[in-house]
């Protein structure tokens, strides 16, 4: 745990504990829950690309996340603490085995036993503008929140959210560093491009600016965003979300445009790339169908925060087809079978193909990568609240390695307050 986010139980010490008692927003509006997290992640790789020749990651681990989110004092300004807590648990895992993203790897080449992280941030709300300083976890079109192992990362710094104007979202922070998903510890930020990270070089600071305006009965959103991974690269971003009912259809549109570029002493050298993404869809009943395309120009693959995923339509945590050069293509189904009177179970199906890529060495790269998602809540009886999902995925390749991938996720989440 870093120095700043030690002193927030010291400045929230200063409060007595008979003012934060006596305000019942403070108490009566905190929430608190523990998640349990049962996951299991296997990739097989073949016709391996680039020096790492491991043939296979698999490891089984057990997660613990407790997040608590106090209310605020009462008062023109409100103080409030937000924690989270994370256990990690080896249940399976080999030295020839590890570089899942479940559990960190030791200098041994094991996984460790077990690992742990607990983060506290302080907030202040004035009206309705709200400061936090400590752990984040930020959700937003330049720093997606990627939840998708044990434990989810974690970022240390300063955020501030206003809503003063009705349908208008203006956010700002400054971020120091991060906890990585399968780390303990904090670290400062690298970067990826494409699918390769940059690890030759770390950032001070990311730092990020935006607003998102929500108008016509909230079925249209416009975004515009500016991020800035110091000394790495800044990035520019514009996008609109807009659904629109038609008879017993919906319809949706989801468009974003980066623009990216290196970025004061360009630790990690010229940065140049533009990309574009639509994801359109249909819904009617339990059906969804979407057709998506993305297109990356400039001569460098799309950057990102090194391990995150993006809102790119059709990356997926599989493959980003976000390569230089890269044009790729998606059609998606997703299926809630509440519509055929089973709440709860759903399905997804998802093939995406990309090609143009610029691969440096002389011959067009092309990929593909089919995915299949099904989820179930059990609503009744003992096991209500216990979520199963499984993920299957293929994915090829001639410019990097091949990937089939397994995971099965058990969840569980209690509400304590």
């Amino acid at each position: 745990m870093n120095q700043q986010t030690r002193a927030i139980p010291l400045l929230f010490s200063a409060l007595p504990l008979s003012v934060l008692a006596a305000e019942s927003g403070f108490i009566e509006d905190s929430t608190a829950t523990l998640q349990m997290r049962n996951y299991y992640f296997s990739r097989d790789f073949s016709d391996i690309v680039g020096p790492n020749r491991q043939s296979k990651a698999e490891e089984w681990a057990q997660g613990f996340i407790l997040n608590f989110k106090s209310g605020y004092t009462q008062g023109p300004l409100g103080f409030g603490v937000d924690a989270v807590g994370m256990l990690g648990i080896k249940l399976d895992s080999s030295p020839d085995r590890t570089n899942t993203g479940l559990l960190p790897v030791q200098e041994d080449g094991r996984g460790a036993d077990d690992y742990s992280r607990l983060g506290v941030a302080a907030k202040m709300r004035v009206s309705k503008t709200e400061l936090k300083v400590g752990e984040l976890q930020p959700n937003l079109p330049v720093l997606v929140f990627s939840d998708n192992r044990l434990l989810p990362p974690t970022y240390q710094g300063a955020s501030v959210s206003s809503n003063e104007i009705a349908g208008l979202t203006l956010q700002g922070g400054h971020l120091v560093s991060t906890s990585l998903r399968n780390e303990a510890g904090d670290d400062k930020m690298q970067a990826m491009i494409g699918y390769q990270p940059q690890r030759q070089a770390s950032s001070d600071a990311f730092n990020y600016a935006g607003a998102d305006y929500a108008f016509n009965a909230n079925r249209t959103t416009l975004s515009t965003w500016y991020a800035q991974l110091e000394d790495i690269y800044d990035q520019r971003y514009l996008g609109l979300k807009h659904s629109q009912p038609v008879g017993s259809w919906v319809f949706g549109a989801n468009l974003g445009f980066y623009d990216t570029a290196e970025d004061g002493r360009k630790l990690i050298g010229e940065v140049d790339n533009r990309a574009f993404y639509s994801l359109l869809s249909a819904n009617r009943g339990g059906h969804t169908f979407y057709v998506g395309y993305q297109g990356m120009f400039g001569d460098q693959g799309f950057p990102k925060v090194f391990a995150n995923v993006t809102t790119l339509g059709n990356e997926v945590p599989t493959y980003e087809f976000a390569s230089a050069d890269e044009r790729s293509w998606q059609v998606r189904h997703d299926y809630n079978f509440a519509a055929l009177g089973i709440p709860g179970l759903t399905t997804t199906v998802r093939y995406i193909r990309g090609n143009n890529v610029d691969t440096g060495r002389g011959f067009e790269g092309e990929d593909w990568e089919r995915d299949l998602d099904i989820g179930y809540a059990f609503q009744s009886g003992l096991l209500k609240n216990v979520g199963v999902r499984i993920r299957n995925v293929t994915a090829r390749s001639n410019y990097r390695s091949d990937i089939d991938e397994n995971r099965l996720i058990f969840t569980y989440t209690w509400n304590l307050l």
